[in-house]
């Protein structure tokens, strides 16, 4: 579900940034209402996934420890 609301989000963007009246307008339209909010989003949304991840690793550096 985030994913698709990511993918429409990035789509009025784009719209929004195509509008502007300058490159460069559109370039940071796009950039700061989209590619930041968006990265932060998922770096925030992303948590346990990570958490998840690094005990993983964990676990196979201790069971590699063992073998």
């Amino acid at each position: 579900m985030l994913l698709m609301t990511a993918l429409a989000w990035i789509y009025v963007v784009l719209l929004m940034a195509l509008t502007e009246p300058t490159v460069v307008a559109g370039i940071m339209t796009f950039l700061l209402y989209c590619a930041l909010p968006l990265g932060i989003l998922f770096y925030v949304t992303g948590g346990k996934r990570r958490k998840r991840r690094r005990a993983a690793a964990a676990a196979r550096a201790a069971d590699d420890k063992l073998t």
